[in-house]
């Protein structure tokens, strides 16, 4: 085995333990907003699993009873299951949490779950997760991600364009919270980044259909926007076509980060009128971890649609690696800030783009206990 790791026959789960850290945001008054929701944390249900001498991680963004849900209907799956295939232990997870509810709370546990299967088998092997994907890049494009609607102006430029100066060749605000002061928003970081970069806006669904149309011609005519997410509701399916058939035609229509399952991700692109958006997006730990993106990425393809990454970037960097249409990552402000507190072995932009540390293996990743302690919500420090 390379490195002298022990073999994968015969190697068992040995325990599942779950964590959760509840980090404040950063923003004015100790919130941030988009279009439709107001928050004052992020939450971070971390799962590790051991065999073989060796500890696997993996994480999902979400409510503390993700981490219940691990407990209670996921680890007995898995403790003492064979550790060599993440894929088959995936199926039979699906289907422990059939009755408890696969979409939501269950999908982002289970692709807590697998995303920590899937380090576990690169450590034993003692190969970088990127490796040991079937990787078509080895490197992934970022853009950064932040600009929310509660920021000041002047906050929200720096931001922007600070991300802009460090090699970040795209970024993306907020909007459609206060749309009456979307127009000064849109200009002051336009004027601020200048006209090379390209400009994303993300209304999180909260526009109506007519009003989202409205939008898009002046997103793009008046500040060159090219890619507008979310502009109405995801679950909203014939809204998204609507926009993507009678918008601009360099406006893209994107949405993605809400589904769940493969599914989801097939009424995006297999509706009776075609694709409803240009670009689809995915959640590596809500869309069923590692497995679940492989069968996406498969979708993705055949459907001659990219596929950009949303958020969780110390994830995505690896696992992103092996989507063939591969277009982004979402460099989002908060999953910087909560990876870089809990986690070594995070990765930086380097030329506008994340390149996994193959020097590592696994996901590269440590937990950084004594930091992360004050923000516990769930679990107990390990010994």
């Amino acid at each position: 085995m390379p490195g002298g790791s022990a073999p994968l026959d015969g190697c068992t789960v040995d325990a599942v333990d779950v964590h959760a850290f509840e980090v404040p945001t950063d923003g004015p008054g100790g919130t941030e907003q988009d279009g439709t929701l107001e928050w004052d944390s992020t939450t971070l249900v971390l799962v590790r699993v051991h065999a073989g001498g060796r500890t696997g991680l993996g994480y999902t963004y979400g409510d503390v009873s993700a981490a219940t849900f691990v407990r209670s209907k996921l680890a007995p799956v898995i403790e003492g299951a064979d550790v060599g295939s993440p894929a088959a232990l995936g199926r039979r997870m699906a289907a422990q949490i059939r009755n408890a509810g696969r979409p939501g709370v269950g999908a982002m546990a289970l692709s807590a779950v697998d995303v920590a299967l899937w380090d576990l088998k690169a450590r034993l092997l003692d190969l970088p997760l990127v490796h040991l994907l079937p990787s078509h890049h080895d490197r992934v494009p970022v853009y950064g991600s932040g600009g929310f609607t509660n920021y000041p102006q002047d906050r929200l430029t720096d931001q922007l364009g600070g991300w802009v100066a460090q090699g970040i060749p795209r970024v993306k605000l907020k909007t459609s919270r206060h749309p009456e002061r979307d127009a000064d928003r849109l200009t002051a970081v336009r004027e601020t980044i200048g006209a090379a970069p390209e400009l994303f806006a993300d209304a999180n669904g909260a526009l109506g259909r007519k009003e989202a149309l409205y939008w898009a011609h002046r997103l793009h005519d008046e500040w060159d926007v090219r890619w507008f997410e979310e502009p109405v509701a995801s679950a909203d399916l014939e809204g998204l076509r609507l926009l993507r058939e009678r918008g601009p035609a360099r406006l893209e229509i994107t949405a993605g980060e809400y589904a769940f399952t493969a599914q989801d991700f097939a009424n995006l692109v297999d509706g009776p009128g075609g694709p409803v958006v240009d670009c689809l997006q995915a959640d590596v730990t809500r869309c069923g971890g590692v497995t679940g993106l492989l069968e996406i990425a498969g979708l993705s393809a055949v459907r001659h649609l990219d596929l950009s990454a949303h958020c969780a970037p110390a994830v995505s960097a690896h696992a992103f690696c092996a989507v063939r249409r591969l277009r982004h990552l979402e460099y989002f402000h908060d999953h910087v800030r909560v990876e870089h507190l809990l986690f070594d072995g995070t990765p930086s932009p380097e030329g506008g783009a994340l390149r996994p540390d193959t020097g590592r293996p696994g996901l590269g990743l440590d937990v950084k206990w004594s930091d992360a302690e004050p923000y516990r919500v769930a679990g107990t420090r390990p010994d």
